[in-house]
């Protein structure tokens, strides 16, 4: 679902060469989705190989990340560990949105409406094991470092920015703040030209980057505070939130009595939320320990990278190579600047 603090935020464009030589931490199960929700074909069905097997996720990945490395941007992916057993309800309300999603699919394929087809299949990806397992083969092979997480890969993103590994998180949900990453960036995997659905209008997605502090400052809260607003609104630990609060009416609330308990009208609402506990994993999430990572930035395995996109994925022969040719001259580019120095 992802937590809702966009009227709460002030985000600033950023420009991908902004980025040159900066780490970001990318959460990887919210970018893979993306490819999946928007890497489709004509009639709304996933990328296949010749076995029928998706490759929307390998598609994203590769072209997206060539694109981000031949610009000099250093990618770590944090992948999900075991979700907290608070997320049972959420990961439930997705399961049934995507069944939901599915048969609307299928009825508008029957009756011919491609146009709604297109739109429902959007809501229908499944993000399998072995989806997981391909991502991150692939992303060994472009020299890209992955992070398997204890449990919430933003938590651990949050972590890296913190401790100065990364820059930024990236994501499109809001989550990194509330588990106090520095930066945000939204919208680094997905921007470009995107068509509106149902729509003959293209729109301009421009990344954007929120900065912790100044959300902080802004709204004049502390950090629990944050987490608190968070709490009333939903999160994917409570996703109903409080009856009757939006983000508005939730800062209102925590800038006038400072924490949740204290807020005379949800009383009761408060009795069946364990609060406390979603206060924890925000404020001291299970995050993979810093001393146990290995972050290197590996050059990619051209080679190896073409025999498993077109000999095992059938990917155009010719496209792979040409955006690996694309890297491969950014990369001299840089060299012969660099030497003009010496």
């Amino acid at each position: 679902m992802g937590l809702n603090l966009k009227p709460l935020i002030t985000s600033n464009p950023i420009r991908i060469p902004d980025l040159d030589g900066k780490v970001v931490a990318i959460d990887a199960f919210n970018v893979i989705y993306q490819f999946l929700a928007t890497i489709r074909g004509p009639t709304g069905e996933l990328l296949a190989n010749n076995q029928g097997e998706p490759t929307s996720h390998l598609s994203g990945l590769f072209y997206r990340n060539i694109n981000l490395l031949s610009d000099r941007v250093k990618l770590v992916y944090v992948f999900d560990g075991l979700p907290h057993r608070l997320k049972s309800g959420e990961i439930q309300r997705r399961r049934k949105v995507k069944e939901e999603a599915t048969e609307k699919y299928n009825v508008a394929l029957e009756e011919g409406r491609i146009d709604d087809a297109k739109k429902f299949s959007q809501g229908t990806s499944i993000l399998t094991s072995k989806m997981i397992e391909e991502s991150k083969y692939l992303l060994s092979l472009m020299g890209i470092p992955y992070i398997t997480a204890k449990s919430e890969g933003e938590a651990t993103a949050a972590l890296l920015t913190k401790k100065d590994l990364a820059y930024s998180s990236v994501s499109q949900d809001y989550d990194s703040i509330l588990f106090g990453a520095k930066r945000l960036i939204r919208n680094l995997t997905v921007s470009g030209k995107r068509k509106i659905p149902n729509r003959n209008v293209y729109v301009d997605i421009v990344p954007e980057i929120i900065e912790y502090s100044q959300v902080l400052k802004t709204n004049n809260l502390t950090h629990q505070q944050l987490v608190d607003v968070g709490i009333l609104i939903g999160t994917d630990f409570n996703p109903d939130g409080f009856s009757g609060i939006g983000p508005k009416n939730a800062l209102k609330l925590i800038q006038k009595y400072k924490k949740i308990e204290d807020i005379e009208k949800i009383k009761a609402e408060l009795l069946t939320t364990p609060y406390n506990e979603i206060r924890e994993i925000f404020l001291n999430p299970q995050v993979t320990d810093i001393e146990d990572l290995n972050i290197e930035f590996n050059e990619i395995e051209k080679e190896k990278t073409i025999k498993y996109l077109c000999d095992e994925k059938n990917f155009s022969n010719e496209r792979v190579i040409n955006h690996l040719g694309r890297l491969e001259k950014s990369i001299v580019k840089r060299s012969q600047s660099l030497d003009k120095w010496f």
